[in-house]
């Protein structure tokens, strides 16, 4: 275990009084390494620099005054945005009249929470106990940092066996390392060994997620039901339970439940501005509104903050009809998002929907061709802000415009949007004239990036050339020359620099979509036969 003396400490609270006591409290406990944040901003921008094995965190970081983030939303911000690894230690300190309202944010996960006012002996205790935790479990965490999930997944049995006080701890990792191998059969597994011995809030959580990813969804809604009834602050709970009403075509009950979730735990921001979506799918305007209202006033005082909660907002009054409204929030989107990589193509957005409610077609024409500008020089948007301006350029037949920036999401492998989902934007659009171009412009794409994967290839590059393989069969799924391409290539690079188990699934996917478009493939037997040949050599068992 990290002696203390070696401990890095960051302090978040803006209190000098307290941050004198706490640095008096850490000295005497033999930590001499700590520094000091006065709010959530300033705690990011040191986190951004560097790293901290321990972070005591003020939860009331507004000092009473309602002004930026509090702790909760601190903690939020740093695990959504992974400037804190699983490994650092995040104690909350609060006082005993807002612990509930700090405990009712369960899904964020702070280590541990220490109520005030509490003494050396208390507070060092505490970072013993989170300390020997972290000894126990690093092994694991590490292995997993490293991409190395197999092994991970086997350092936590072997630590399960090892030191038992943590078996649950192993067996919560162990599970989330089968589902980000998208292996929902194995992790439900664990979770269901987990509640044989104890029921764990936190592993019914896990069931019913791995449940819902099988498509299993009347089953995960039965155990959300049940875990709520028990957990009423379980927050997660109701997320994941709106989320299967919506795959069950009931987004009213899904707003219903998002809506309690909101009245327990306000705080959460994707909360709200999941809640604002549903309300605008449900035609429910007054609560859209409210949401985005929310989202936008608590998401002011973030580093993370995000332009498109305002384009959201003025969607939300523009169909309400307030013109003048909408046209306040575009002025403090401007104002106050002045640097952002996102806010040229959002406030381009945003005004095509203002000038489109007024009637001034040939403005919110200019202001969509403006926001495509944006995009195409590179525009930090996410893929669904992009998708809804392509819809809105197909509706003033700017079809070269759409087209444009429907390729910006096709093209993006970290977009979580598959070529068809993309194409169903012309399709739904009435332009199914559209989609056959759109594809020839993606084979052509395709057959560019197996190209410059033969150049990569031919230099030695064998990383470099799987990498825009796969960035050729994100384009081009379903096209057999690709898929031919990218399942060799993956069993050329680990062959020669040792077996990835993901890249060894992808390959074992392309070689079963081989089989099924043409089993009389003239390559296919011959690499079959590399593939199990790959495995037999680095030991890995047959499936």
């Amino acid at each position: 275990m990290q002696e203390n003396g070696n401990l890095a400490v960051l302090v978040v609270d803006p209190n000098q009084g307290m941050r004198t006591s706490l640095q008096n409290m850490l000295n005497l406990a033999g930590i001499g390494k700590v520094e000091y944040a006065i709010n959530a901003n300033t705690a990011i921008r040191q986190l951004q620099r560097r790293s901290y094995d321990v972070i005591l965190c003020e939860y009331d970081l507004a000092g009473g005054s309602g002004e930026g983030q509090d702790g909760q939303q601190l903690l939020e911000d740093l695990r959504h945005h992974r400037l804190i690894s699983a490994s650092t230690i995040f104690i909350m300190l609060t006082s005993e009249g807002v612990y509930d309202k700090v405990v009712s944010a369960a899904e964020l996960t702070p280590t541990d929470y220490v109520l005030k006012p509490f003494t050396v002996d208390m507070l060092s205790g505490r970072i013993k106990r989170a300390l020997e935790r972290r000894s126990a479990l690093l092994q694991a965490w590490q292995l997993a940092a490293q991409g190395k999930l197999r092994e991970a997944i086997a350092a936590c049995r072997d630590g399960a066996a090892a030191q038992p006080r943590f078996a649950a701890d192993f067996a919560r990792i162990r599970a989330e390392l089968h589902t980000t191998l998208n292996e929902h059969i194995e992790a439900a597994a664990v979770y269901r060994e987990v509640l044989a011995e104890r029921a764990l809030g936190w592993a019914a959580l896990g069931l019913a997620r791995t449940l819902f990813a099988l498509d299993q969804v009347d089953d995960a809604r039965a155990i959300l039901d049940e875990l709520l009834v028990a957990n009423p602050r379980l927050m997660a709970g109701y997320d994941l339970l709106a989320r299967c009403l919506e795959a069950s075509g009931e987004p009213e009950a899904a707003k219903k439940v998002l809506e309690d979730a909101v009245e327990i735990s306000p705080h959460v921001v994707r909360r709200l501005r999941k809640l604002g979506e549903v309300s605008l799918a449900t035609g429910d305007l007054e609560a859209a509104e409210k949401s985005f209202r929310q989202v936008v006033s608590k998401a002011r005082y973030s580093e993370f903050r995000n332009p498109e909660d305002h384009v959201n907002l003025v969607k939300a009054l523009v169909v309400r009809d307030d013109v003048l409204g909408a046209t306040g929030v575009i002025r403090d989107l401007e104002r106050s998002l002045r640097g952002n990589p996102a806010l040229d193509t959002c406030r381009a957005y945003a005004n095509s929907l203002l000038h489109d409610k007024t009637g001034n077609a040939g403005a919110a024409v200019a202001e969509l061709q403006a926001a495509v500008t944006s995009v195409r020089a590179g525009g930090a948007t996410s893929p669904g802000l992009r998708m809804e301006l392509a819809k809105a350029c197909l509706d003033h037949r700017l079809d070269e415009q759409a087209s444009d920036v429907m390729l910006t999401v096709m093209n993006d492998t970290h977009s979580g949007v598959s070529v068809d989902q993309a194409m169903h934007v012309f399709v739904n659009a009435g332009r199914t004239d559209m989609v056959e171009g759109m594809g020839q412009q993606l084979r052509a794409q395709a057959q560019i990036l197996l190209g410059v994967a033969d150049e990569k290839r031919n230099m030695g590059d064998v990383r470099g050339a799987v990498q825009t393989l796969l960035e050729a069969l994100h384009i081009a799924p379903h096209n057999l020359q690709v898929m031919v391409a990218t399942a060799g290539g993956i069993l050329r690079q680990v062959n020669e620099l040792g077996w990835d188990h993901p890249l060894g699934d992808t390959a074992a996917r392309l070689l079963d979509g081989i089989q099924a478009q043409d089993a009389q493939h003239p390559r296919l037997a011959a690499l079959q036969d590399e593939y199990q040949a790959t495995r037999r050599k680095y030991g890995i068992a047959a499936t």
